[in-house]
């Protein structure tokens, strides 16, 4: 899968693209990040990316132009498969945008390549709407950029992709899977047994697994209306 990123700042993401699972997927090929800025396609000497706005307002906004010309290279730029070159499924990172979700993550992954667009100042001229495909958002707060939701996606959706995780069966029991009814996932422990007076569950200790089975399906159910009872009710 290939995740291309628009962004005035790349140097941002070289830990995501280089380490933990999404580096381990890109060293294996499963996975390719590219990134480019729309600074490469700038006006005048300091090769210019926002403006003013128009009627007037706070802040600078980036210009429409430049992110379409970066978009545009990325596309021509783009491996050549059977088909052709695969265009990236455009997404806008926005505080507008739908709500982002382990659902949505499991249907990106489907997708062969995926263009996330970062902005920055007041955001990006409005008339971007025409060159994009969908606009996403990680909840209802504002970000200085939207590089930082663009690593969320990237790590979110690569996990997703197969072979990319050492045990694929972990993806079934963790949060908001499908397979754990959309519940959050139980309480785990490990060693040392007793630490400052608080114990590992006895029932997780007793090698029956049925018992062990029931124990955290419970912990699921009570954590997800304790901590989350905003998706309680769709959780089977």
């Amino acid at each position: 899968m290939r995740f291309d990123v628009v962004t005035l700042f790349p140097e941002m993401f070289a830990g995501v693209a280089s380490l933990g699972v999404v580096g381990r997927a890109a060293t294996a090929g499963e996975v390719v990040v590219r990134f480019r800025s729309p600074r490469e396609f700038g006006h005048g000497r300091h090769q210019t990316v926002d403006d003013t706005p128009y009627g007037g307002g706070a802040g600078m906004v980036m210009r429409v132009d430049c992110v379409v010309a970066c978009l545009e290279a990325l596309d021509a730029d783009a491996p050549v498969g059977p088909a052709g070159a695969i265009r990236g499924h455009r997404i806008l990172l926005t505080p507008r945008g739908t709500p982002f979700g382990q659902k949505r993550a499991l249907e990106l992954a489907a997708f062969p390549a995926i263009t996330l667009i970062c902005g920055r100042y007041e955001g990006i001229d409005e008339r971007i709407a025409g060159f994009i495909d969908e606009e996403v958002s990680l909840g209802d707060f504002v970000l200085s950029g939207g590089e930082v939701a663009a690593m969320a996606v990237i790590d979110a959706v690569a996990r997703l992709l197969p072979g990319v995780l050492g045990n694929p069966d972990s993806l079934a029991s963790e949060s908001h899977s499908s397979e754990n009814g959309g519940l959050l996932e139980y309480p785990h422990y490990t060693r040392p047994v007793e630490f400052r007076g608080l114990r590992v569950p006895e029932v997780l200790a007793g090698g029956n697994h049925a018992a062990i089975d029931a124990w955290r399906r419970g912990q699921s159910l009570d954590r997800t209306v304790t901590s989350r009872p905003d998706i309680a009710p769709r959780a089977k």
